[in-house]
């Protein structure tokens, strides 16, 4: 999935360039590249689909060398995530009405790769033996508000990791999250889902039968000249709404794989300070020409050619992009949306 505008990540993430084609972590490779060479160790390259919005088409393409225009899926509105999970397992079940298949954000870190493909491929064995949904699910480390939040109970698997689902809780406070990590039997949803297309497809048909009609009318045209046509129109009937919602939340095959894989969704700046290098206050500095004084636990993303003078700041975020300056208290970082939404309504589309 490569749709999204990234917009937690403004400045840096705008919506003509969103931060899933950015280097943001300073590897040489864009986000959506690590992606797709990870996914290239699960399963061969005709077999990866990219799902995005019409607009990043190109940069898709210029992005993953030689990749196939067959395996772009064009979205013509951004409409989250069950249309754009229906549309490609619809189109896939065309394709192979047996197939397994994994659902990822393009946009996350994963540092452990060797024990993510083991996940994966333990999930892809239970999605392959019987009707149902897996989800990859993180071991909590902090009580995040960020994040939604799989309750599990025991179960017996074969791979003891592998708990069926209770429950799903989306974002919830402070005082609730921290009660979620002291009661230990809660994960973080990493986004990450693993079934079989027939799953998922019955899935649709119980839990949102309106997609389920949406899609179905295309299996004539899927993998043809016409199938472009007929997702404009489908697109217009389709409700704005996550697959968690449309799906995982109602069904009761469910099952959840915690997993160790070194993951962050990138989802906040703060997120990412964890990933930068920090100097001996804890700030994690982009940028060659910044001087900090008198100040501690900041993230700072600025251009290598700006001389930047920063005095008694305790745990702010500091960034400079696209001639936009974001100065933030990290603990409100959760307002940028709330900052970007406003900067749209008062100064115009050309700043987001």
């Amino acid at each position: 999935m490569a749709g999204g505008i990234g917009s937690r990540f403004w400045p840096m993430s705008r919506t003509a360039h969103p931060k899933q084609f950015m280097d943001i972590l300073g590897t040489g490779e864009t986000l959506l590249q690590q992606t797709y060479n990870r996914f290239l160790r699960l399963c061969p390259k005709e077999n990866i689909f990219i799902v995005t919005n019409d607009s990043y088409v190109e940069l898709v393409k210029e992005q993953i060398k030689g990749i196939e225009t067959k395996n772009i899926l064009s979205e013509p509105a951004r409409k989250n995530t069950a249309p754009c999970v229906a549309y490609a397992c619809y189109k896939i079940a065309q394709l192979n009405p047996d197939a397994i298949t994994v659902v990822a954000p393009s946009d996350h870190l994963i540092t452990k790769e060797d024990t993510f493909v083991k996940a994966i491929n333990s999930c892809f064995k239970k999605a392959a033996s019987e009707d149902c949904l897996v989800t990859l699910g993180i071991n909590p480390s902090r009580p995040d508000t960020g994040y939604g939040y799989i309750q599990f109970v025991e179960s017996k698997e074969k791979d003891n990791r592998i708990k069926k689902v209770k429950t799903f809780t989306e974002k919830p406070d402070l005082e609730m999250a921290k009660f979620f990590l002291q009661s230990g039997d809660f994960l973080w949803n990493s986004g990450i889902f693993i079934w079989s297309v027939k799953s998922v497809i019955n899935a649709f048909e119980k839990h949102s039968p309106d997609l389920a009609a949406v899609f179905n009318d295309g299996n004539a045209v899927y993998n043809t000249p016409d199938e472009a046509d007929f997702i404009a129109k489908a697109y217009t009937n389709c409700k704005n709404i996550s697959i968690d919602y449309a799906i995982l939340e109602k069904a009761d095959n469910v099952y959840v794989r915690s997993s160790i894989i070194g993951w962050s969704d990138l989802g906040t700046w703060g997120s990412l300070y964890e990933h930068i290098k920090q100097d001996d206050q804890n700030n994690a500095v982009v940028g060659k020409n910044v001087m900090m004084y008198d100040s501690k636990n900041c993230i700072v993303n600025v251009p290598k050619d700006k001389l930047v003078v920063l005095q008694g700041l305790d745990d702010y975020i500091v960034v400079e992009s696209n001639e936009i300056l974001l100065i933030c208290k990290k603990e409100d970082e959760q307002q940028i949306r709330t900052f970007v939404n406003d900067v749209k309504a008062e100064k115009g589309e050309k700043f987001v």
